[in-house]
């Protein structure tokens, strides 16, 4: 029996929750270097599947299967794939800057001696949060999927409603009330999503007799498997309907600004950089992979509210006045050119998109954590409380600045090979949804360029002139990000090499090819 590397990838930072929440009360620096080693320990491991991982061999790879609920058909079945693999890797890449940025949010305020132990279950919910992400990047039966894309709503329930933002402008108690708002809207709506997800999941039971995606796909090749045009429409609707919620897509995104508002820094970074990937992830893997005719029946729709995505979420940027929820708004723009470079089903929009979605989740990381270090030091998220910081707190105010540059997706950064090949790939198939979709670059340069604006320069406001500079832990966290940003930005081959074959794999599902380029017969 080979040795399980996928299930101990995601069975480590599981371990290393319960022993982190373990740790006693007057211990949190020892929880919090606990949490720090199990996350590095993943890092190993999902550097491990990175390395093992053969970009031309088996589709899925590194497979387990293991009776699970066997009266249902349910199976303990993983295997990881070029997009996968990808994104595993982002999500063990950031967990540890997420523990290092967070490492004094979850101390309590009060000093007295407690038995309760906010710290460590902070951190315990963030490895548990990290255990549930790699496992649905990787299993490939649709109920274990099921339940890791429900599961993994508690702990972050708890991270929002529990570990809110300190910098808030009003009294503790509208703090905390905004905070269990922003808390049940996120469960709520992702809730909703997957309840109807879950009759989706039952009907393609019915109709196909497994959750195995292998065994579904050799029944689809043999001709065994006949799923009704209508049946098959509507299961897709079912799936999509839940991953565009956790995506999020307009017009379901409402509750991404209130989570990432209210929560901490590091925890609205989970939210988007991480979480938020499994439900385009999905789009891939479940929504083409098992309805690849209704896929395209729904293409024009998806392409159209992924259009609305991208400029409703960067106009509404633009007119932002707090830091992270202009963050939060930018994101959305950004899920749009992620599914529209899925549903423009084009090898340059695909690659572009699952490029887009690690790409994404490192910049995004990389502003949202140095916003962070500004937001604790002044105690404020509004714009218009800061100004000059670049004249007392330059390394920061060039951290974020290139932050913000990865954001807007400046050539020579990481984000701008993502979007240059989702337009590419949109433009061949549907050049006005690609006409389209470029005003959100130019609105993209707009938000963060008038943030960097209001916030770095100008005189230096009384309230920011005393502010320090990024220190040690804090550089530790915002210069390896910065250096990966740039390195994918002129090096992107690691990445390309390892998606580009998955990617056919899901163009051969949808039957679909690239459009061919009309070219003029010589005179």
């Amino acid at each position: 029996m080979s040795f399980p590397l996928l299930t101990a990838t995601a069975a480590l930072p599981a371990i290393g929750a319960i022993a982190t929440a373990a740790v006693p009360a007057a211990r949190r620096t020892a929880a919090k270097w606990l949490a720090l080693l199990f996350s590095l320990g993943t890092l190993v491991l999902a550097s491990v599947v990175f390395l093992r991982f053969e970009p031309g061999g088996d589709r899925y790879q590194l497979t387990e299967s293991r009776a699970w609920i066997a009266d249902f058909g349910v199976r303990y079945e993983l295997g990881v794939d070029g997009i996968g693999v990808a994104l595993l890797g982002l999500t063990a890449l950031l967990i540890p800057f997420v523990i290092v940025a967070a490492w004094h949010d979850a101390d309590p305020l009060e000093t007295k001696s407690t038995r309760w132990r906010p710290t460590q279950g902070f951190f315990a919910l963030i490895l548990m949060v990290e255990a549930m992400v790699i496992l649905s990047f990787v299993a490939t039966d649709v109920f274990l999927f099921y339940i890791l894309f429900e599961a993994m709503l508690i702990p972050m329930y708890f991270l929002i409603g529990g570990f809110g933002d300190r910098a808030h402008a009003g009294t503790d108690e509208s703090a905390a009330t905004q905070r269990s708002y922003a808390a049940v809207k996120f469960l709520l709506y992702n809730l909703a999503g997957g309840l109807i997800m879950l009759a989706a999941v039952i009907g393609l039971y019915v109709v196909a007799g497994s959750f195995s995606l292998s065994e579904i796909a050799e029944a689809r090749a043999n001709g065994s498997l006949e799923m009704a045009t209508s049946t098959e429409r509507w299961l897709f609707l079912g799936f999509f309907f839940a991953f565009a919620v956790k995506a999020p897509l307009w017009p379901l995104h409402t509750w991404l600004p209130n989570a990432m508002g209210e929560a901490t820094a590091p925890v609205a970074v989970l939210i988007t950089a991480i979480v938020d990937k499994v439900g385009t992830f999905a789009m891939l893997r479940f929504c083409l992979g098992l309805f690849p005719e209704a896929s395209k029946w729904a293409t024009p729709v998806v392409i159209t509210l992924a259009l609305i995505s991208i400029v409703y979420g960067a106009l509404l940027a633009v007119g932002q006045r707090d830091i992270k929820r202009l963050i939060a708004y930018a994101s959305i723009s950004h899920f749009g050119f992620i599914i529209l470079g899925i549903f423009a089903m084009t090898s340059q929009g695909q690659s572009g998109a699952t490029l887009y979605m690690v790409n994404h989740g490192i910049s995004t990381a990389a502003l949202l954590l140095v916003a962070g270090f500004l937001i604790t030091r002044r105690g404020s998220r509004l714009i218009a409380d800061y100004g000059g910081v670049q004249k007392v707190a330059p390394v920061l105010a060039g951290t974020f600045l290139i932050g913000g540059l990865a954001t807007l997706s400046l050539p020579g950064l990481a984000p701008f090979v993502s979007e240059f090949l989702v337009l590419v790939g949109t433009f061949s198939a549907y050049p006005v949804a690609g006409i389209i979709a470029t005003s959100g670059i130019v609105l993209a340069a707009l938000y963060v360029l008038v943030l960097y604006q209001r916030t770095m320069t100008g005189p230096v406001q009384e309230s920011v002139r005393s502010m320090p500079d990024l220190r040690a832990r804090e550089l530790a966290v915002a210069v390896p990000l910065i250096a990966v940003l740039i390195f994918l930005g002129v090096f992107p081959k690691p990445l390309t090499e390892v998606v580009n074959p998955a990617v056919e794999h899901t163009m051969s599902d949808v039957q679909k090819k690239d459009p061919q380029p009309e070219v003029e017969a010589a005179k």
